[in-house]
């Protein structure tokens, strides 16, 4: 078990390296932030000479790869991190110095206990793209296919291993603190980082991810996902077939090529629907370096280490929250979210449909290009203090994704409107699913379910455990002593008095530690 001054060591490091950046002003000046935060900034930041500029991006890009992972899953936050924090993080390009060959080879062959040319006729030794977690190399099958192979980098999952728990450790003392640090659910935030980032780290469970995403979108044109060659991929090496084709975001090579940009953002829109409306499952790192158009126009997706998903309870509620706002029946919005129980039920539900209007008229009928983000953002995260909301980790990926195929659409076609666009699948969504056909349906399917569990129905008393809300059951979170508990128990000094003193104590520790070089 990690000490806890390894993690104010481990802490003290990458705050002085934010400092270095003014990635820590935000934070100093957050009337909501916790005092004894604050306190430890300003002691960690001793003798920094700090940027004028905020660069959250670049520091953490210098940090290390689990904080880039981590950056890009803050970038979904600005309720946490702050609007400006939240825009620049969006910028965060997941690109580190590429590992040599042969610590690559090694991988392959121990991986899979045969030498690399068994597997592969031809192996570019140079990467076509190196991230955080692995890099992507060219080859050639030894049946003449062509291949893109993706390789963790060696020692990766012991880093992150290590990082997470610091992690954890900082997110339990923080939410500790009460107040609008409770309220943002910290530690739920990095069970969430934690499960994806997991997820990512076994090339396995990507490849499964690509298969299903694969078999949901069979019948839709133009949009295609690779396919997976199952005999060269285990948990540490995948292969899938190789994709030719110009990067989305080059709009004047598309263009010079012949494609329609604006059917393309069109299409690639409505293919986002589809995966997180219709199936419950969507790629949610659609970034511009992660789509490809083919010759043919086809829209070919990449990279599916984090992947969304969303029961289709969840899912109807969203459907109907989306025709709400693009409809302006901002009254139906709000009956939706008090039914999930997004919003505590002593609040009341005219009164949260005026505050959405107040969101949601200023952007209808106008394109992207004339609509403010951060300030769409900013009205609604204002919303949920004003209204107690919790935030729902289920939907960050979500929010994400639709953040970032709204800006690749209007690269493509500054003039779009991604509400008109999105209206009338999700009001097709909508009838087909909620329509008197469906609810029947849906009433012989939970009928007949009921009956099959009548037996252990009675046996269990189902009653004793009520359905909840919209939200899906959180992550259980690890089990982490705080400081000041401990000193409680152990008979000393109690309160925050004790935690400051314990607290100054290993911070001033960590500082001469960072200064003095005794820590990497």
């Amino acid at each position: 078990m990690t000490r806890p001054l390894t993690h104010i060591l481990r802490l003290g490091r990458w705050a002085r390296v934010l400092a270095r950046h003014g990635a820590l002003r935000g934070i100093q000046n957050d009337p909501n932030a916790p005092v004894p935060v604050k306190r430890l900034i300003g002691l960690f930041s001793i003798g920094t000479i700090k940027s004028r500029d905020p660069d959250y991006a670049g520091a953490f890009r210098d940090i290390g790869p689990a904080a880039i992972k981590l950056g890009q899953t803050l970038a979904t936050r600005p309720d946490l991190v702050g609007e400006d924090a939240a825009r620049n993080l969006l910028t965060l390009q997941d690109d580190l110095p590429p590992v040599g060959f042969e610590k690559i080879r090694e991988v392959i062959e121990a991986s899979f206990e045969q030498p690399l040319e068994a597997l592969y006729s031809e192996f570019d030794p140079v990467p076509v793209g190196a991230a955080s977690i692995a890099q992507v190399h060219r080859a050639v099958t030894t049946e003449g296919r062509p291949v893109a192979v993706k390789v963790l980098r060696p020692g990766i999952r012991e880093k992150f291993a290590r990082d997470i728990e610091t992690y954890e450790w900082a997110a339990a003392h923080v939410e500790a603190m009460g107040g609008e640090a409770e309220r943002l659910r910290p530690r739920l935030t990095i069970a969430n980082f934690k499960r994806w980032t997991l997820r990512e780290l076994d090339l396995r469970r990507e490849a499964a991810s690509a298969s299903e995403l694969a078999e949901h979108m069979v019948g839709t044109p133009g949009y295609e996902i690779p396919g997976i060659d199952w005999d060269r991929t285990n948990g540490r090496v995948m292969t899938v077939d190789w994709v030719d084709g110009i990067k989305i975001s080059k709009v004047e090579e598309l263009k010079a090529a012949g494609h329609d940009t604006d059917e393309i953002a069109t299409r690639l829109v409505l293919a986002f629907l589809k995966q997180a409306i219709s199936a419950g499952f969507f790629h949610a790192d659609m970034h511009q370096g992660n789509l490809f158009v083919k010759p043919d126009g086809t829209i070919a997706a990449i990279d599916f280490g984090i992947m969304g998903r969303i029961d289709r309870r969840a899912r109807m509620w969203l459907a109907e929250i989306l025709y709400g706002l693009t409809t302006g029946n901002y009254r139906r919005v709000a009956e939706i979210h008090f039914e999930a129980r997004y919003v505590p039920s002593y609040h009341n539900v005219d009164e949260f449909a005026t505050a959405l209007r107040a969101v949601g008229e200023p952007m209808r009928g106008k394109p992207v290009s004339e609509l403010s983000v951060g300030q769409m953002l900013d009205g609604l995260f204002a919303i949920t203090r004003d209204f107690d909301m919790q935030t729902q980790p289920h939907l960050l990926l979500l929010q994400k994704t639709m953040v970032m195929v709204e800006g690749i659409a209007t690269q493509l076609n500054p003039r779009i409107n991604m509400w008109d666009v999105s209206a009338p699948f999700v009001r097709d969504w909508i009838r087909d699913e909620l329509g008197p056909e469906a609810a029947i349906a849906d009433k012989i399917r939970e009928d007949t379910q009921t009956l099959l569990r009548l037996p252990d129905l009675i046996r269990r008393i189902e009653e004793r455990y009520p359905r909840k809300g919209g939200a899906p059951e959180p992550p259980p979170l690890p089990d982490i002593e705080l400081m000041w508990e401990k000193r409680e128990r152990q008979g000393r000094s109690r309160g925050w008095l004790g935690y400051a003193v314990a607290a100054l104590s290993g911070g001033l520790a960590a500082w001469a530690a960072i200064t003095q070089g005794w820590i990497g």
